[in-house]
């Protein structure tokens, strides 16, 4: 395995936690990982996004050229980072809030547009819209068993915040359903 993914979207958009969460539940699997984050230069609402490699063998570099894989949780996440995805990969994209007329004019990757914010909306918290895309991203390409996303959840939320793992793992498996359809 040698996995390439960019996690994408707004500042507060969970895209980086997302991605973390890859990269601990991977790395708890003893596979080799990096996860590098981005920032806009605004606290809140500006861009944030992470590049995560996913490796059986050691990683050289954390730079990614060409994502296998994408996560955009908005339009300008889908816009700058469509172009990364190599030939064969995927994107997934907040259909909630991504013009789907603007998809790149290209046949060559896989689209998974997922009403992710009003999936979240549903399940009663905007703020699971990350973890559903992480469950979609997981099923697609099985980067790491679902137990151990839950578990690096766990570690991170710690006690304080131990009530919302459940929510999470909701979100997770509702990602998980919908690029079953």
């Amino acid at each position: 395995m040698n996995m390439k993914m960019i996690f994408a979207g707004y500042g507060g958009q969970g895209a980086l936690l997302a991605g973390q969460l890859l990269s601990y539940a991977a790395m708890n699997e003893d596979k080799h990982v990096t996860w590098f984050p981005s920032y806009g230069p605004e606290m809140r609402g500006g861009a944030a996004s992470c590049s995560v490699i996913i490796s059986d063998k050691v990683i050289g570099s954390p730079i990614i050229q060409a994502a296998d894989a994408v996560i955009a949780l908005n339009q300008p996440s889908f816009d700058k980072f469509v172009k990364m995805v190599k030939p064969g990969g995927f994107i997934i994209y907040n259909s909630s809030m991504t013009d789907a007329s603007l998809k790149e004019d290209r046949d060559d990757i896989r689209y998974f547009g997922l009403p992710l914010s009003d999936m979240a909306h549903e399940l009663g918290n905007l703020r699971v819209a990350n973890m559903i895309a992480l469950g979609a991203l997981n099923e697609v390409e099985k980067c790491a068993e679902v137990d151990s996303i839950i578990n690096a959840l766990r570690l991170r939320l710690g006690e304080a915040r131990a009530e919302l793992v459940e929510l999470n793992k909701v979100a997770i498996e509702a990602g998980k359903n919908a690029v079953k359809k």
